[in-house]
């Protein structure tokens, strides 16, 4: 099946009243990490109060929204502090044929990739995520995308030091990516203008944050199923 049989595959079934199947492919943030008192840190905010979680109960019974986020992942760089198959491009395939067929993909990444360690570019960031939305259209079990800028990063508190230099970094993020997204024909939002990150760690989201954005998202994500 080329990606217009599976695009229109997808959207048949959502307007069919068939459960809409959103992936939400992210970093710690997807995954629901509380904000770190120190490096290492194994905090989870509880079921409910992720923004996967307040996505799907904004969308109803209607929707299935999966949470695929894994603390550290990358765009496409292997990790070598961190290790674990942090590699978003390395997992991706693998993931979205665990979980075909996909109405609609929702990735958030780019936080992790502005570590000092990596010491990559907001343009090359936005290029990395455009290379993991090519990829997953080359599968053709993925009917639509929609980007999701990060919010943006502080050098402040539990993880300053691997974050050093970060804030400038990022700086055009959110223009490029969007960019991107236009140029890719595909759904683009901006998690900055309804999350901030906590002063403790500098990365990491409250629950109020995490609400925010699954309750912002679910207009976009409404309309862009439609």
């Amino acid at each position: 099946m080329g990606i217009d049989q599976a695009r229109a595959a997808g959207l048949t079934a959502s307007k069919g009243g068939t459960m809409a199947v959103i992936l939400c492919f992210g970093d710690s943030n997807t995954h629901g990490t509380a904000p770190l008192d120190r490096p290492g840190g194994q905090a989870r905010h509880p079921k409910g109060q992720r923004w996967p979680d307040v996505l799907a109960s904004e969308l109803g019974n209607a929707h299935e929204v999966i949470q695929e986020g894994l603390p550290g992942r990358t765009t496409v760089h292997d990790d070598p502090v961190e290790g674990g198959c942090r590699n978003g491009q390395a997992v991706l395939t693998a993931i979205l044929h665990t979980h075909r067929p996909i109405d609609l993909m929702l990735i958030m990444l780019g936080t992790n990739d502005l570590k000092n360690r990596f010491s990559v570019t907001a343009w090359e960031i936005a290029r990395s995520v455009e290379r993991l939305v090519i990829m997953s259209r080359a599968e053709a079990v993925v009917s639509d995308f929609m980007v999701i800028a990060p919010a943006p990063v502080r050098e402040c508190g539990s993880l300053e030091a691997p974050y050093l230099g970060a804030e400038a970094r990022q700086t055009g993020l959110s223009e490029r990516l969007e960019e991107m997204a236009e140029r890719q024909g595909i759904g683009f939002f901006d998690a900055g203008h309804y999350a901030t990150v906590s002063p403790k760690d500098g990365v990491h989201w409250e629950p109020e944050s995490h609400i925010a954005l699954g309750q912002a998202l679910a207009p976009a994500v409404r309309a862009r199923l439609s």
